[in-house]
């Protein structure tokens, strides 16, 4: 029986992008959905990943949630696995056990993630203008 990883050409399109992450970054499922051409698509980039056989040569450690968190149950074992991977390459997380990734920090590419963190700057900034705006009338 075909596993879904090698009749499914965009899990290749996925793959292409994941293997471009350089160590010691990390890309979230949303950015590497976008890259490989289907935004909205983050779930579809999970299944994909979790496809790969176990020789695999995609670095699917690199991938992570928007948060900045690793997505497996913090007691699973991929998790740890997967933490320990990233903090072999030299990604470091915030404190505590379900501390994030800095993605401003270690995201690749960086100008996603910057564009992304300024545009969330500027829309707290617009909200917290409108919240003083309703306050002084």
């Amino acid at each position: 029986m075909l596993t879904p990883a090698i009749v499914n050409p965009f899990y290749h399109r996925i793959y292409r992008i994941v293997r471009h992450i350089p160590r010691g970054r990390v890309a979230t499922y949303g950015l590497v959905a976008r890259l490989a051409g289907r935004p909205g698509a983050a779930r579809t980039v999970g299944w994909a990943l979790s496809a790969l056989p176990e020789d695999s040569d995609v670095p699917w450690w690199r991938v992570i949630n928007a948060a900045g968190r690793i997505s497996l149950a913090a007691n699973d074992h991929s998790a740890v696995f997967q933490r320990a991977l990233l903090l072999r390459e030299g990604v470091r997380f915030a404190p505590g056990s379900a501390g994030a990734v800095n993605l401003s920090r270690y995201g690749w590419p960086a100008e996603a993630y910057d564009s992304a963190m300024a545009a969330q700057t500027r829309a707290a900034s617009s909200r917290r203008s409108r919240r003083l705006k309703g306050l002084r009338t």
